[in-house]
């Protein structure tokens, strides 16, 4: 499409992928596809069993059928298209569907930032407040919380949006990554990028640095609580119900900084895609793992649901 005479508007991007890896494609496939339905899967039957077991409806797993809703939303907006890209010989994705892509994970990312940290003062109340944790952590400000962590991804994907959508695209249309996303995108623009660099650091010192403080605080307020405590079975008790919690976070952090950050010209290079594929693809498989393997009250949910198929 030409605009102004003079310059012509790309129409759709190239998406390069993996195919650099021609003899491990089919291997590359198998695996992506495997850990996509995983994925899905397992988030999906923990939203179920939260859901359904009473015991379970407590703010700890309402946010966390919330992460879980996040990270199937989050999976879904890279991996199918990735996966559907590896049948073809020319990856192509339209401008608009590009676009879109880019608008629902840069949603789904921000939202999981978000929650992250409404799950870090969750766990501020129930350990350095216990005798108030149910009215501080009441289903009003839980269900505010979670939408707050919505509208906050929201509010900054659509800023970034905005500021794409007033960049020119005419040329080079190849992308060196398996989706849509911002780095890339302003490398391939041809017009200035100033304004878009400028929003895109704000956005990401303001959700990047404002989020990690609060855990940080909510964190060096927990270990001082845990270590007042007398016991070390108390003290053991008290540590493992952050754990999970600080696990997630830290794999969540680790990678996203190791992308946006460590790179600063704006192509893809190997590492980065594959690092790409931690924070898309694997850690929102690893999230119900985290959360599900030394937590006992999920393994007596599975049993209590075991028990109720047993007697239908």
């Amino acid at each position: 499409m030409t605009v102004g005479g003079n310059i012509t508007e790309i129409t759709y991007f190239i998406l390069l992928g993996f195919s650099d890896f021609p003899r491990i494609l089919g291997a590359l496939f198998l695996i992506f596809l495997v850990i996509f339905i995983t994925t899905v899967t397992w988030n999906l039957c923990l939203i179920i069993l939260i859901r359904m077991d009473s015991h379970l409806h407590t703010p700890m797993y309402f946010f966390l059928s919330n992460l879980s809703f996040i990270d199937i939303c989050y999976v879904t907006s890279t991996a199918p298209k990735m996966l559907f890209n590896f049948f073809q010989k020319q990856q192509m994705i339209a401008f608009v569907e590009c676009m879109v892509q880019y608008f629902f994970f840069s949603t789904m990312g921000l939202s999981d930032a978000c929650l992250l940290t409404a799950m870090a003062y969750d766990r501020y109340a129930a350990i350095c407040k216990p005798l108030l944790y149910s009215s501080i952590m009441s289903p009003s400000l839980c269900v505010r919380m979670a939408l707050g962590a919505y509208m906050a991804g929201l509010a900054g994907s659509l800023s970034q949006l905005c500021g794409l959508l007033q960049l020119h695209f005419c040329g080079p249309n190849v992308i060196n990554h398996f989706f849509c996303d911002m780095p890339q995108l302003l490398n391939l623009s041809c017009s200035g990028i100033f304004f878009s660099q400028v929003l895109f650091a704000m956005l990401s010192m303001t959700y990047g640095i404002a989020n990690v403080l609060i855990i940080m605080i909510s964190y060096v307020y927990i270990v001082i609580s845990i270590m007042k405590i007398s016991s070390a079975k108390g003290r053991s008790k008290a540590f493992n119900t952050c754990a999970s919690h600080m696990t997630a976070v830290s794999l969540f952090y680790i990678s996203v900084i190791y992308v946006y950050l460590s790179s600063s010209s704006g192509s893809s290079s190997t590492s980065d895609r594959f690092a790409s594929v931690l924070y898309t693809v694997v850690i929102p498989l690893l999230n119900p793992v985290i959360y599900s393997l030394r937590n006992r009250e999920i393994k007596d949910a599975l049993k209590r649901l075991q028990k109720k198929r047993g007697y239908c």
